[in-house]
């Protein structure tokens, strides 16, 4: 009965939608109040609804109702309640369920905290969040239901994909989400100001804070999914370039210079319509890591289902809202002439600069996404675009980006000073320098790619402390710092924090070292100054598999250091073997071992890794959230931006 219920609510939920999309803009049109009213209360009674469709979902998995057939698709009885909880999102159905959620969740939230905004641009954006959310209940309803009953239901479940039976990829998939349809709200705002013909300082204040909370939720859940590939799929790498990792990465470049560029609207009513069309593309991006992860046009580890027909569907949304809105920036191009004008030299240029370098580089990512597919639409060829591309394109994009960062932060507005900049970055540059330096002569002329790191996120880290620095005045009146407003620490913790990733991701590709052997028990081998010994090899009984588990000494220098218990596991409902590292999580290093197959001679295979510097990675990431939530905690978000702004000639006030 539940279940039926939480059908029927969606097929609510998409009715009210109806009515907000349609209502409140023919209200806005027409300049009627009581049209536009219309929809605060849709929103909230739109996201109630689909937010206890979501739970009835949840409440069946977690009640093993194998009557449901997403349930008997992805759950089991003897599955941990945490997994059957993640089991809601870890497939097609629930995911885009969880996918309305967040769009319903981000428009509710506009109507409750959007009360500063002018009645009719406020009316349109939630108009146009609907239309959204239109879309992917149509998309649902029809191609993707996820309340399916079965007509003889099974005695137990097929059990969840091994893989993702995991906590980091149980919380992985909802942040992701906010992030990418946190984006939604933002194009939201772009095409209401489109219609509205209103794209001024006050709209850059308004799109800023939506923004940084949709990058916030993508930093973390793309810290969270690598982390997650780093140890639980046993290659020992934090990124691969998969397609489906690629999806979530371009809408976060783009919502970066998104963020960027909103500020030069806000503070100088400059970049108007390049702020516009990023907010356009950052959400169109995320329409199209839909259509890759969902269509089945690229293979990958990650893809959660391969139906062309569904991919249709989504192809059409796509090409509906993005071209639909691009259409419209063309047509609407004339009333987002900038008002201010800047010098080269500028913070604005650097901005600018700080743009075309995402904007650029994220165009890369997507060239080396679909080019196999492309090659093989036009060329009948088939081809593949893996990690050595990527290393090679990608990389130059953001040296440029890490060498302009403290310099571009600390040029003021309109027309700045480089080379007193640069005086003030003296240090940071000398103490960069001194450490790639040192870095070369220790590493005996190998590799530039550690030096080059070890600079640039020094240069990132050392940067931001001297912005900070800058702010105490000539006397260097240390009190000052506590009165800086919350976006001048949030800036300065998420740049050193991206320096800091850099420093983790450029040691590790540098001096990372490998070693794959058959051991035998009680023998002891080294690697990179380590003695590794297998000491004992046992089956492990867990609460859905049954695991091989390897009991492996870590010591150096004759002292103990650690105990590690790789795994091979193998889960017999789902009948699929899994590799569970184990590591030795340091500061400065991972030692990282794996456990593979008993070999003929009674030996096993054992695969071990040195990691430099491998936690540092998701330790900037971290920082990098850490400082979007200290800017997005600024009184100054908090401050009615409309107040500085007139209504429109001929909305009523209210």
């Amino acid at each position: 009965m539940i279940t039926e219920l939480g059908h029927f609510a969606l097929i609510l939920a998409a009715l009210v939608a109806v009515v907000q999309m349609i209502v409140p803009m023919v209200g806005a049109q027409t300049r009627r109040a009581s049209w536009m009213a219309v929809a605060e209360p849709a929103a909230t009674v739109q996201f109630l609804l689909v937010g206890f469709s979501f739970a009835a979902l949840t409440y069946a998995f977690v009640v093993s109702d194998f009557s449901v057939r997403l349930v008997y698709l992805n759950s089991h009885s003897l599955k941990p309640m945490l997994y059957k909880i993640s089991g809601v999102w870890g497939n097609h159905e629930g995911s885009m369920l969880l996918w309305v959620l967040i769009v319903a969740l981000f428009g509710a939230m506009a109507a409750w905290f959007g009360g500063n905004l002018p009645p009719s641009l406020r009316a349109r954006v939630l108009a146009v969040q609907a239309a959204v959310g239109v879309a992917f209940y149509a998309f649902i309803l029809l191609t993707s239901n996820p309340f399916l009953r079965m007509a003889v239901p099974p005695f137990d479940g097929t059990d969840l994909n091994p893989l993702l039976q995991d906590p980091g990829l149980a919380f992985h998939p909802p942040f992701l989400y906010l992030g990418y349809v946190g984006l939604s709200i933002c194009f939201s705002f772009a095409v209401a100001a489109l219609i509205e013909g209103r794209v001024d300082a006050a709209w850059g204040r308004w799109v800023r804070p939506w923004t940084l909370a949709a990058w916030i939720f993508l930093t973390i859940g793309i810290a969270l999914g690598s982390w997650w590939a780093y140890y639980e799929l046993g290659w020992g790498g934090f990124w691969f370039w998969d397609p489906v990792e690629n999806a979530s990465f371009m809408p976060w470049l783009f919502a970066a210079a998104l963020l960027h560029s909103a500020i030069v609207v806000e503070k100088r009513e400059a970049l108007k319509s390049w702020t516009v069309l990023l907010a356009i593309l950052a959400f169109g991006f995320s329409l199209i890591g839909t259509f890759i992860v969902r269509s089945g046009v690229l293979t990958s580890v990650h893809a959660f289902a391969n139906d062309p027909e569904r991919g249709v569907f989504i192809l059409a949304i796509l090409v509906v809202f993005t071209g639909g809105a691009l259409t419209l920036f063309a047509a609407r191009a004339n009333v987002m002439q900038a008002k201010g004008v800047f010098g080269v030299v500028s913070r604005e240029s650097a901005l600018v600069a700080n743009n075309v370098l995402l904007a650029v580089s994220s165009f890369v990512v997507f060239v080396g996404t679909l080019w196999p597919l492309v090659a093989e639409m036009l060329f009948d060829r088939k081809l593949s675009v893996g990690a050595p591309f990527f290393n090679m394109a990608f990389p130059p994009f953001m040296v440029v980006l890490g060498l302009l960062l403290p310099l571009g932060s600390m040029l003021a507005w309109k027309r700045g000073n480089a080379g007193r900049v640069m005086r003030s970055l003296l240090p940071a540059l000398g103490l960069a320098v001194a450490l790639a330096g040192l870095v070369w002569a220790m590493q005996s002329g190998r590799t530039l790619l550690g030096p080059v790191g070890v600079f640039l996120g020094t240069w990132l880290v050392a940067g931001a402390a001297m912005d900070l620095l800058a702010r105490t005045g000539r006397n260097r009146d240390l009190k000052r710092l506590f009165r800086l407003p919350r976006a001048d620490w949030g800036k300065a913790v998420a740049h050193g924090g991206l320096g800091i990733t850099m420093l983790g991701i450029a040691g590790l590709m540098a001096w990372e070292q490998e070693d794959i052997r058959v051991t035998q028990l009680n023998a002891t081998y080294q690697v990179g100054g380590f003695d590794i010994t297998l000491t004992d090899v046992r089956d492990v009984q867990g609460p859905n598999y049954i695991a091989t588990q390897g009991q492996v000494i870590l010591a150096r220098n004759g002292r103990e250091i650690a105990l590690l218990q790789p795994e091979k596991r193998n889960y017999p409902v789902a009948r699929m073997p899994t590799t569970e590292a184990a590591i030795d999580y340091r500061f400065l290093r991972d030692v990282y071992v794996v456990i593979g197959d008993r070999q003929a001679d009674g030996g096993w295979v054992v695969r071990t890794y040195i990691k430099p510097l491998a936690n540092w990675i998701w330790a900037g990431c971290i920082l990098m959230s850490l400082g979007g939530l200290l800017s997005l905690s600024d009184r100054r978000y908090r401050v009615a931006a409309g107040a500085r702004k007139a209504t429109p000639k001929g909305v009523p006030a209210e």
